[in-house]
């Protein structure tokens, strides 16, 4: 017989840790469903038993306001675990056993998991875990699962826990309000409706918010329910001045209070009530060191991710680019058709080449964010910057993804899964794009030497600006578009700083960063293919030649493009090859006019004037993003999210070029 059980806890409190070193490397990783939320799935055998492993999302508690906390609590509802293993920063214990409240009002079967009591030895905390267990009536296991102890008293427990299945009864007064709970549970057992959770439960959960888990009640039902509410909430203001909401929760602290009271001893002087911790943050997260510091920081991994990652990633596009000159040559020799070795090597080797071409620069970018993650100092790094961000509609953590974009776009809106909040995910994977990616440089390069030799540096650097500027004026527009209603304070607990551990380190590094080869590459194999069709067809025109399919659909191009001052096909071929990778649009440019890098300087000359070149600039900056960050907001999100950001990047781009170019006009003559 198998059982499943569940880890629940707050973020930061060692829950993965645990999951790690419960599971090991049998486990499974995927999305919950209808979701981007990462789910971790794994199993372990102790005592000839087969336990599955469920990782939830880490939350402060199940109050469903973020899709982590809808995913947690619905989970726990309808799966209906054998066993729910809570997980505790036993460092801040009154504020991690609120979702502990939580569990045990819904009556599930619980065992505490008191984690890093190494930290409260070190603190001079002394924890009653006897009291605290006969007080909560849940069995304790302490664990420093950093370093790997308790784990075996864990499991131990978890059999013990599974075998005995008491779930024991729960319940906080909540004085002004018990006549009102009772009622509604009366109402609930009259209509006999089935809720998976305790009456009890359910009625405190229609105190709070609503109506969200009562999706059974009959519609007559609910009016008597609702008029219980409104009665409950009228008094409960006339007498202490407070909603349901807030009452119910400033109840349970209340009681969490007199528990650590009853089971917290501490023995720390004045002298030592500043930790290594709070020193450290006194600088770190200060108004005005905690922004240069975080971006300072941030540089360091900016760095590292291109500097350690960009050598590799030139031996994979050198390997790749030899592997497909190989097979060329090899068809030739063989004597097979032109268009399957032109499949193979400028298709299929070339375009799954280019998108493996990213992966150092993941690898390490997954490696710098894990050891941020493992050593407290990204929660810091939100902290800091998280009153500016909001002042543009987004969440502090939102910088990171954004400041990694302008490596690499794809690395960028992949640390967008370090956001909690979907609005936050959503609207910073939409403006990533606008950062100014690293393969949009040799395009800038080209036409600034061409076109403004003496201010090379200052034409780059205007582009980059332009790019945050537009970041923050979509970030603003979409927040108002489309989550209007949602809102996302930042609620974080700082967590010590810890030295990361290589284990977690590791494991997040390559689970991370072999989803990308797993997904994201099947998406971008499909692109690339399709994109040798049109430079191909019809069998006899030459590669990407004029008489091509992407030749003819650039003339189809190239009177939209003329109000912005580059109306001739080429440029609109380019822009095409621009989707498949932004670099690729000065080896087009290069290949269509039969010229290298100076002579393509000349013929650029010819066709361009500066004003046009800096529009042309622009919309390389801000159109279509490329097939793999295209494939990897749609890996993020879904197809109505990358769907949006290829039509607004276009009609932005394409707007704001043309009224460059006949702005300029006018003041140019």
């Amino acid at each position: 017989m198998g059982y499943k059980i569940a880890l629940a806890g707050n973020p930061n409190s060692g829950k993965t840790t645990v999951f790690n070193l419960l599971c090991g490397a049998r486990e499974k990783i995927g999305n919950w469903p209808g979701t981007t939320v990462e789910k971790k799935q794994g199993y372990f055998t102790y005592q000839d038993e087969r336990i599955e492993v469920v990782d939830l999302p880490g939350t402060y508690s199940l109050s469903a306001y973020s899709i982590d906390e809808r995913i947690a609590r619905d989970f726990l509802i309808k799966e209906k675990p054998d066993l729910v293993i809570c997980v505790i920063d036993a460092s801040n214990l009154e504020r991690n056993l609120y979702l502990v409240i939580q569990l045990l009002e819904m009556g599930q079967p619980l065992l505490l998991d008191l984690n890093m009591m190494d930290i409260v030895g070190k603190s001079k905390i002394r924890i009653d875990t006897q009291k605290l267990s006969k007080i909560l009536g849940t069995d304790i296991v302490e664990t420093v699962a950093s370093k790997g102890k308790g784990i075996k008293d864990l499991k131990e427990k978890i059999i013990v826990n599974l075998e005995k299945d008491i779930r024991k009864p729960f319940k906080i007064d909540y004085q002004n309000l018990e006549s009102t709970i009772e009622e509604i549970i009366l109402l609930l057992k009259d209509k006999e409706i089935s809720l998976n959770i305790s009456p009890r439960a359910a009625a405190i959960r229609v105190l709070e918010q609503g109506f969200d888990l009562l999706k059974e009640i009959e519609n007559n039902t609910i009016p008597h329910i609702e008029e219980v509410k409104n009665k409950a909430e009228r008094e409960l203001s006339r007498f202490t001045g407070e909603d349901l909401e807030t009452f119910i929760i400033e109840r349970r602290y209340a009681f969490l209070k007199g528990v650590v009271k009853e089971c917290v001893k501490k023995e720390i002087s004045l002298e030592d009530r500043l930790t290594f911790s709070d020193k450290l943050d006194k600088v770190l997260t200060s108004r005005i060191l905690g922004i240069p510091l975080f971006l300072f920081f941030m540089y360091l991994l900016f760095q590292m991710v291109f500097s350690l990652g960009s050598p590799i990633a030139d031996l994979v596009d050198g390997f790749f680019g030899s592997l497909a000159e190989s097979a060329k040559l090899f068809f030739e020799n063989q004597n097979l058709p032109f268009w399957a070795g032109s499949l193979v090597s400028d298709g299929i080797i070339s375009g799954v080449g280019s998108v493996l071409v990213f992966l150092p620069n993941i690898v390490f970018l997954f490696l710098g964010i894990s050891i941020l993650e493992d050593s407290g100092y990204l929660a810091r790094a939100a902290f800091v910057v998280d009153r500016f961000m909001h002042a543009l509609g987004l969440h502090g953590k939102s910088f990171i993804p954004m400041l990694l974009g302008f490596g690499c776009n794809i690395p960028g809106i992949m640390a967008a899964r370090t956001l909690e909040s979907r609005k936050d995910r959503i609207l910073t994977i939409l403006v990533n794009p606008l950062m100014s990616c690293s393969a949009r440089l040799p395009v800038y390069i080209l036409f600034a030497s061409a076109f403004f030799p003496k201010n090379q540096g200052l034409i780059v650097f205007s582009l980059y600006i332009l790019g945050i500027i537009l970041a923050i004026f979509v970030a603003k527009v979409f927040k108002h578009m489309f989550f209007k209603g949602e809102v996302a304070p930042l609620v974080m607990e700082l967590p010590p700083y810890r030295i990361p551990t290589i284990r977690n380190v590791l494991l997040s590094m390559w689970t991370r960063s072999s989803l990308f080869v797993k997904k994201a590459g099947t998406i971008i194999f499909l692109g690339v293919v399709l994109v040798w069709l049109l430079s191909s067809l019809p069998l006899g025109v030459g590669y990407a030649g004029e008489n091509s399919l992407i030749g003819k659909f650039g003339k189809i191009l190239a009177p939209l493009f003329k109000p912005a001052g580059f109306g001739f096909w080429q440029a609109g071929v380019a822009l095409v090859f621009g989707i498949l990778a932004k670099e690729v649009m000065v080896g087009t440019l290069g290949t269509l006019y039969g010229a290298t890098e100076e002579g393509l300087k000349a013929v650029l000359l010819q066709q361009f004037t500066p004003l046009s070149a800096y529009a042309f600039l622009i919309m390389t900056l801000i159109y279509i993003p490329c097939i793999a960050a295209i494939a990897t907001i749609k890996r993020e999100t879904n197809w109505k999210w990358a769907a949006l950001a290829v039509s607004y990047s276009l009609i932005l781009g394409w707007v704001l070029s043309v009224l460059f170019y006949q702005i300029g006009k006018i003041f140019t003559g």
